[in-house]
């Protein structure tokens, strides 16, 4: 099956990125670089677009882009950082993890104040005295 290219405007479709965010990418390290076409413009693989969404993920995680980078860097050195992305990923992960507990806790504080203030329409009279 033939690996079918696409143009920077066919890849920010089809990754939800914007033309200049996938060239930044491409000039910090994110991506490496991107195969081009006898016209000088960009062509991106199937693998770009993998790599790409998994570096979406990274980042909708909270994952800096200076982590990023490192990640990717690792990447390029191949098998033999398959420990130490390893390892960065759990550290990650445990950042994640907290922020989840962080979120829970703000929402359970959230879901009290909704409460009160239901309590509260429901008894107009406390309404005055303890509102905040």
């Amino acid at each position: 099956m033939m690996d079918t290219k696409l143009t920077v405007q066919q890849m920010a479709a089809a990754t939800g990125l914007s033309g200049d965010t996938l060239r930044y990418y491409e000039k910090i390290g994110l991506i490496d670089p991107v195969e081009r076409a006898a016209n000088g413009h960009r062509r991106y693989s199937q693998a770009d677009v993998i790599w790409v969404e998994f570096l979406m993920r990274l980042r909708a995680t909270g994952m800096s882009i200076q982590q990023m980078q490192h990640y990717a860097d690792l990447r390029r050195q191949g098998e033999a950082t398959v420990t130490e992305r390893r390892q960065l990923l759990e550290a990650h992960y445990a950042e994640v993890e907290k922020h989840i507990r962080e979120y829970e806790q703000l929402r359970t504080f959230i879901a009290d104040k909704i409460a009160t203030y239901r309590q509260m329409e429901d008894t107009p009279h406390v309404r005055r005295k303890t509102a905040k």
